[in-house]
């Protein structure tokens, strides 16, 4: 009898379906894949067996231009885990009909992921209603205010009952190098990790981080904290000396830093994250642009729209409207 949960120690090869949707992201698929691969190569043993699906069938585009043979999406499929993998035009492709399959397919299954964009499929077919779920982070705010029954978490990668979300090709690098331990143990999951290069560094529950604090950590660490703690506080900004407090420098110190390393105050620096963060959300979601001002830490519209126009020549709403015709 299979275990409950796909995480858990089993020797029966785990039967993994992968939906790709046009338009995929290479390397959103291949981090899903390729743990597979060096896992059943290390092992010497077919630990997963893995099928490719689309809606119709036939090759599939990736954005690289690389086609993906598969096969159609049909009523039943033979596979524990269907992970959907999808990147760009989501809502074009979230049609009513791949949404009823979706519904009908998941209490056949034994779980559902979802793996960067994905996760808006779920969503619009209500299988993520009341369960813990993430997408990458530029989508986080418009999720979130899309579907309020979602208890939507900034984490890399969720793993909520049978339904799983990631944030993007290196979360579900992590999801898969933590299915293989496991199902196979830790010793099978660090060689994996070693074949691929990779030094398993990130928890589920680390919050997705943008590549700001990410490549200044890499210069200076007291920095780069500074810098992940005001990504974490876009919405509530912290003032710049309790930043300072917080990561056991002097606001002097601080300031001093971000003018060696960055050529700008901290407080500069954490107002034009505020705005490429507020800039973002203009053009990406549908979001009002009251909401956004919120959103990114201003105490109202006007002061929102005053710093808007100082940092980027132009006013918010022009800029959502596009350029005239």
């Amino acid at each position: 009898m299979k275990p409950a949960t796909i995480f858990a120690a089993d020797h029966a090869p785990l039967n993994v379906g992968l939906l790709v949707m046009e338009e995929t992201n290479a390397l959103a698929l291949a981090s899903v894949v390729d743990p597979m691969r060096v896992a059943n190569r290390r092992a010497g043993r077919s630990h997963y067996l893995w099928r490719y699906y689309s809606v119709a069938g036939g090759p599939v585009r990736l954005t690289a231009g690389i086609e993906v043979p598969t096969e159609p999406l049909g009523e039943r499929i033979d596979c524990d885990l269907l992970v959907l993998v999808a990147s760009f035009r989501l809502a074009e492709q979230a049609t009513p009909a791949l949404l009823a399959r979706l519904r009908r397919l998941a209490p056949r299954l034994r779980a559902m992921a979802a793996v960067d964009g994905a996760a808006w499929f779920l969503a619009r077919a209500g299988l993520l209603d009341g369960v813990r779920a993430t997408v990458h982070w530029e989508d986080l705010e418009a999720f979130a205010a899309a579907f309020p029954a979602i208890d939507v978490r900034r984490d890399r990668y969720v793993v909520s009952g049978d339904r799983i979300t990631t944030g993007g090709a290196a979360p579900s690098l992590e999801l898969m190098l933590d299915l293989i331990r496991a199902r196979q143990g830790a010793e099978l999951a660090l060689s994996v990790a070693g074949t691929l290069l990779y030094e398993p560094v990130h928890a589920a529950a680390a919050p997705q981080r943008t590549m700001s604090a990410a490549r200044i950590a890499r210069a200076d660490p007291a920095l780069g904290r500074a810098v992940a703690m005001m990504e974490a506080a876009v919405e509530d900004p912290l003032p710049v000396a309790e930043i300072a407090r917080r990561i056991g420098l002097s606001p002097r110190r601080l300031e001093m830093l971000f003018r060696a390393r960055l050529g700008t105050s901290p407080g500069r620096f954490f107002l034009d994250l505020r705005l490429e963060e507020a800039r973002r959300m203009v053009t990406d979601s549908r979001l009002p642009l009251q909401e956004i001002a919120l959103r990114t830490g201003f105490s109202g519209q006007a002061a929102f729209a005053r710093a808007f126009r100082a940092r980027f020549g132009g006013t918010a709403s022009a800029l959502r409207a596009g350029p005239p015709q």
